[in-house]
């Protein structure tokens, strides 16, 4: 099977692919830096696996993997994480993931995982709590309801994830192909729509809610 990683730190990338191309019948075919890249990596070489970092610069990848799953519905993503939280999650499978493997065991699971998610199945880390899968589980209808991120539409949410890592509006419209004015428009809008008066809540939104990270 033919897997792509993506992944912004280059130790994991290089350890993941030496550890997966030890098995005879997995081929890693290409690597990303960021969400972005991921997406435009899956479009190009349209593998079965995608391995995604769950927190990347300028596309986070459970938006990324919303795009390739309305791109490339054949390719199957396993979310990398350093976080066993129901919020991340949630967020993950319903953005279409198929696994959620936490980084801390990764090492031991991943060949696991990208054979499970391979064959269809869905695939969770050992150490994630039963309790926490069955109490997301049950609660998916209220938590989308009554997540403030629902608030958001999908291109709020990218260009939130942009602004929260300290883009300028020009920069942010350079990546985005909108006009400077048009992103400031979004900026509003979010504002507006998450109740919040400056920045500094805006980048503590997003770190609460798995936009970004504080790194």
């Amino acid at each position: 099977m033919n897997v792509i990683l993506a992944d912004d730190h280059s130790i994991i990338r290089e350890g993941l692919k030496l550890l997966l191309e030890t098995q005879p019948d997995i081929h890693v075919i290409g690597t990303a830096t960021n969400g972005r890249d991921a997406v435009s990596q899956v479009l190009k070489l349209r593998p079965d696996i995608v391995i995604m970092d769950i927190v990347m610069p300028e596309l986070n990848g459970i938006e990324a993997t919303i795009k390739i799953r309305e791109t490339n519905a054949s390719a199957k993503v396993v979310i990398l994480s350093m976080y066993a939280s129901s919020e991340y999650i949630f967020r993950a499978f319903n953005a279409g993931a198929y696994g959620y493997v936490l980084k801390e065991s990764a090492g031991a699971e991943i060949i696991q995982a990208v054979r499970a998610v391979k064959d269809g199945h869905r695939y969770l880390s050992e150490k994630i709590s039963d309790l926490i899968v069955d109490n997301f589980m049950r609660q998916y209808d209220i938590a989308e309801r009554k997540s403030p991120i629902e608030r958001l539409s999908r291109r709020e949410r990218e260009i939130l994830q942009l602004i929260a890592e300290g883009k300028t509006s020009a920069e942010i419209a350079s990546i985005v192909y909108l006009s400077p004015k048009t992103v400031d428009t979004y900026r509003s809008r979010i504002m507006k729509k998450l109740g919040v008066s400056d920045h500094t809540a805006l980048i503590k939104f997003s770190i609460q809610h798995g936009i970004t990270t504080a790194e």
